[in-house]
């Protein structure tokens, strides 16, 4: 779909008061999105390498509660958590978009492709953990509580994470997986202020950020960096909306706004894309002047992880 009728439709829809407007947004989105075919795969996939990270730098995971900021439909990622040995997780999102119809078709592609998922998660995986949420899925009286139960998840939603009402130090990882380019940056620093209050000295921050255009997932014709060449006034017109709001800030400002919010980074993972690289040098995408000072290798990454924790 080419990306300015995608914007026209959300913006569209957007303008529906709320529960009509989520319920329509589910709906194209469940016959003609993202969510024809529940697939779990990249939602855990997510949570492997989130897991992964906290031990390339020394920490074990196992037995220790996270903390995820947006949920979206399905709690996959926080499945993956427990599925590897987390003592539980908390995820928190500003609406409650969870869709049971969501988790048990996830459930199901996990339970028809099981060899599939024990090679996902290698020898990462409680297999007897495994074991409960397959024989859970097939109980007739299923349910979406019966699940966060069983995981040791709390949902809240809708929820704030810049005032979660958790405890002081009652979190052992702050994560989240393509969520924080979706928030304003006056937000975000009241997210990671709540978060030095809710982890313990020594916990971790670990958050993927994706920069790239996310219309250029659907729509092939346009670069991850197509937003770019916009202003401000303009790109709100296509993306001004609450289901595709961009902050469009780059690797570098998320970098400072973390040290910002006085943590000390421990690892970034910037990845840049060669072709926004050569498209950039060829001089054919006019870059808005937002970002005229930054340096072409900066324009051009695409995603990165970033580590982080308080300092001392």
């Amino acid at each position: 779909m080419h990306w300015k009728l995608k914007a026209r439709i959300q913006n569209t829809v957007s303008l529906l008061p709320s529960q009509s407007s989520y319920a329509a947004y589910f709906w194209i989105q469940r016959h003609f999105g993202g969510l024809r075919r529940m697939n779990p795969v990249s939602r855990l996939t997510a949570g492997i390498e989130t897991w992964q990270r906290i031990r390339k730098l020394g920490y074990d995971p196992s037995g220790k509660t996270f903390f995820e900021v947006g949920t979206g439909r399905a709690p996959i990622t926080p499945l993956a958590y427990w599925l590897m040995g987390a003592k539980g997780v908390i995820t928190i999102d500003l609406n409650p978009y969870v869709k049971p119809e969501l988790v048990k078709e996830s459930l199901q592609y996990m339970a028809d492709n099981h060899a599939e998922i024990q090679r996902l998660f290698g020898p990462l995986l409680d297999q007897g953990r495994l074991d409960a949420l397959l024989k859970l899925h097939l109980q007739t009286d299923f349910g979406i509580d019966a699940l966060l139960g069983l995981c040791n998840i709390q949902y809240i939603a809708p929820g704030d994470a810049t005032r979660t009402g958790l405890d002081p130090g009652g979190i052992d990882f702050h994560t989240s997986f393509n969520v924080f380019e979706h928030i304003p940056l006056a937000i975000l620093e009241k997210i990671l202020a709540e978060g030095n209050r809710i982890i313990r000295d020594g916990g971790l921050f670990v958050h993927r950020i994706d920069y790239s255009d996310h219309f250029s997932h659907s729509d092939s014709s346009i670069s991850p960096i197509n937003f770019l060449q916009y202003s401000d006034t303009e790109w709100d017109k296509y993306a001004g909306n609450r289901y595709m709001y961009m902050n469009r800030l780059r690797h570098d400002d998320f970098v400072k706004l973390f040290e910002a919010a006085g943590q000390h980074i421990l690892a970034t993972e910037p990845t840049a894309h060669p072709p926004s690289r050569e498209l950039l040098g060829s001089h054919r995408l006019k870059i808005d002047e937002r970002f005229g000072m930054k340096s072409q290798e900066v324009l051009a990454t695409t995603d990165a992880w970033i580590v982080s924790k308080k300092r001392d």
